[in-house]
């Protein structure tokens, strides 16, 4: 089993229920469970078209025994069923589900950047986080 970390987001529809819908999801994965979520915090969008509405974002650490590939290829497969669609980069969004942490292990492929690349520059994701490490 690995320990990861996930970042949770969302701007659009009931923000606050669609983070929870996303972490119920997860935790139905196949050989994976949710250990501890983090508060949700209200922050503003980080660029992006301007006049987005304001994000809800939490972190959550899980158990998996999933590949890396797999997890995100299912963290995929939740967003587009909670009805996440393609639009303009770092526009608004329903849900948005990124692997910040895979247990020890870094990832860079064409798909894939573990440690998240800016895991360490956005307010968004680390006070979230530090509340469950």
């Amino acid at each position: 089993m690995h320990v990861c970390y996930v970042g949770l987001g969302s701007n659009l529809g009931n923000r606050r229920q669609n983070i929870k819908k996303a972490v119920q999801e997860i935790g139905c994965l196949k050989g994976t469970k949710v250990i501890k979520v983090s508060r949700i915090i209200e922050t503003d969008p980080q660029g992006g078209p301007l006049g987005q509405p304001k994000f809800q974002n939490c972190a959550a650490k899980i158990k998996t025994s999933l590949s890396a590939f797999q997890l995100l290829k299912k963290l995929k497969s939740i967003e587009k069923s909670l009805g996440r669609k393609k639009t303009v980069r770092f526009g608004p969004r329903v849900i948005d589900l990124d692997i910040l942490f895979y247990g020890t292990r870094r990832i860079d492929s064409p798909g894939l950047i573990v440690p998240h690349r800016k895991v360490f520059e956005r307010e968004f994701v680390l006070r979230p986080l530090i509340e469950i490490i």
